[in-house]
């Protein structure tokens, strides 16, 4: 079996988790009832558990096409929330600040620009960069700390 699977990945689910359902999916089909035998199973794009939408899931011969998933261009959509600052920076940290001011229309359309082309990003601790191996937002939940230019 060949080929690519669409998965609309909900929230709460890591990219892992997909390709081991879509992993099990097949064991259960009849596909590789031994693990030699098990098409080699792969994902176009890491998206956090927080993240929903397409996660392009690569079976048999596709998994070698994965890599230029990664590196080709990609559009997010997002939702954002004006007065309010996590320590994670996202849905599940804890609040640390607060504000009633809220940008008006014409103040977010005059910022846009700065986040149109290339750029340079500083990731955040709570991201799914590798770090030594690691997902950056698991070393940042079991409270290690680490610099994205000099690691741990």
């Amino acid at each position: 079996m060949h080929g690519w699977i669409i998965l609309d990945k909900p929230l709460g689910l890591g990219s892992t988790q997909g390709v081991s359902a879509v992993k099990r999916a097949l064991r259960e089909g009849g596909y590789g009832p031994k693990k030699k035998d098990m098409p080699k199973v792969g994902h176009g794009g890491t998206l956090d558990p927080l993240a929903t939408g397409v996660l392009p899931i690569a079976i048999g011969e596709a998994t070698k096409l994965a890599g230029r998933m990664l590196d080709s261009d990609k559009v997010y959509d997002f939702t954002c929330r004006f007065g309010v600052q996590t320590d994670t920076l996202d849905l599940e940290g804890r609040e640390i600040a607060a504000s009633d001011v809220r940008p008006t229309l014409a103040q977010v359309e005059a910022a846009l620009p700065r986040f149109t082309g290339p750029i340079d990003q500083v990731p955040p601790a709570y991201s799914a960069l590798k770090v030594d191996g690691a997902r950056a937002y698991d070393l940042a939940r079991a409270g290690r700390t680490w610099c994205w230019r000099r690691g741990l």
